[in-house]
């Protein structure tokens, strides 16, 4: 017996015709029988190729879109990178140390809207104008806006909780003061950390790109208020370019960005921050209302003095003692305007000025003259009543023994 049903089918013709009626039929019964099994199985055998077939190509699709999806995710991948290389040229400091809290590096300019560090020092619209609309939030609450702006935010707001003690210095609640540790905190490269992302949008960011922050910045403004200013004295801040020429004697200048200074000149002077060499520009700031939150930061062992948005200055004078290095004195000035909002009723941005001393006396003056000559009157009036009446018992003593002799 063959597999093809066509030369079964002859030779049971052959063999119909040799059998007898009976058996013949019978015969014919069963090998039509055998036929139907065999071309079954021949069906299930194709359906069963057909099914394989179509698995196949299932298979063979599903690793042309999964090849496809894989490009796709390194192309992504790709880009993410190129955009991370991006922000990391542009970004302020390239440095592992902190060299962002007192020194701008001068890079160069990926995107030709984006200002240069001059133009970033003179800006001329308010940029955080309303955050104290904001309601006071947690810490936690505050930075739920900034989670798709700022890499693995949550991690470093928990480091930041936990790093803060139960009772806080200068009367800050927890969340406060983790507000200022936050804002101090270093992020891991390639990444932007909270201080550097937020500085350069307040430096070249539209309103829109600004207030996705003002959650965080009346929570941070909050704590800032809170802490004493410092008496007046001056702090230093540098960038790794002469901007002598954009910064002449007699300029106005408004600083919008949150600005670390330090006290210590020998600080920028070190290798890792200035430097002795290259294109320097040294900024010699007399303040009047800087505030210490070295007892609030990540770093406690730096006396780091934060001015804070929309410090007003005048250029008073500028010297370069140094081939490379340009010095620019800058004095700051209350302004006339409000450029800050207090963030709560009764807060003070500049400390109270006390009134001089001829200003506090200019009625006590008066009153103790006054009263000075009214006791002289009354000593005056004092002595000369008792001349008076010496002089009229003498007379009466006189008159009596007159009399009496």
């Amino acid at each position: 017996e063959r597999e093809d049903g066509n030369t079964i089918n002859i030779l049971d013709k052959q063999a119909v015709n040799i059998l007898p009626d009976d058996e013949q039929h019978q015969h014919s019964s069963t090998m039509e029988k055998k036929v139907k099994r065999r071309k079954k199985k021949r069906q299930a055998k194709e359906s069963n190729n057909n099914i394989l077939n179509d698995q196949t190509r299932i298979t063979i699709d599903d690793e042309i879109i999964n090849d496809s999806e894989q490009n796709r995710e390194e192309n992504v991948d790709k880009k993410q990178e190129t955009i991370t290389t991006k922000d990391t040229n542009e970004t302020i400091d390239n440095n592992s140390t902190r060299n962002r809290v007192y020194v701008e590096v001068s890079t160069e300019e990926i995107n030709p809207a984006i200002t240069n560090d001059a133009n970033d020092f003179k800006k001329s619209f308010n940029p955080i104008s309303g955050y104290v609309e904001e309601p006071l939030l947690p810490l936690v609450k505050a930075c739920a806006p900034l989670n798709d702006i700022l890499h693995d935010l949550s991690k470093y707001v928990q480091l930041a909780l936990n790093e803060t003690p139960e009772e806080p210095p200068d009367d800050l609640t927890i969340d406060e003061s983790a507000a200022i540790r936050l804002y101090t905190i270093e992020w891991d490269k390639p990444h932007r950390s909270l201080y550097s992302m937020l500085n350069y949008t307040l430096k070249t960011g539209s309103r829109e790109d600004v207030l996705p922050y003002f959650k965080y910045i009346k929570l941070f403004l909050t704590a800032l208020i809170k802490l004493p200013c410092r008496p007046p004295l001056t702090v230093w801040r540098g960038v790794t370019k002469n901007l002598s020429s954009e910064f002449p004697p007699g300029t106005l200048v408004t600083w919008w960005p949150f600005s670390s200074c330090t006290m210590s000149l020998t600080v920028l002077e070190n290798s890792m921050y200035l430097g002795s060499s290259g294109d320097r520009t040294l900024f010699s700031v007399e303040v009047i209302n800087g505030r210490s939150i070295n007892a609030h930061s990540h770093f406690v062992t730096e006396d780091e003095i934060l001015l804070l948005p929309g410090t007003y200055m005048e250029v008073q004078s500028q010297v370069s003692p140094a081939p490379e290095l340009y010095i620019i004195h800058l004095k700051q000035l209350i302004p006339e305007e409000v450029l800050l909002e207090p963030p709560f009723e009764g807060a003070h941005v500049f400390p109270k000025i006390g009134r001089h001393w001829y200003r506090k006396k200019r009625f006590i003056i008066p009153i103790c003259f006054l009263m000075a000559i009214f006791i002289g009157g009354a000593i005056i009036g004092a002595v000369v009543g008792s001349k008076l009446a010496a002089n009229k018992k003498g007379r009466l003593f006189m008159i009596y023994i007159t009399q009496d002799k």
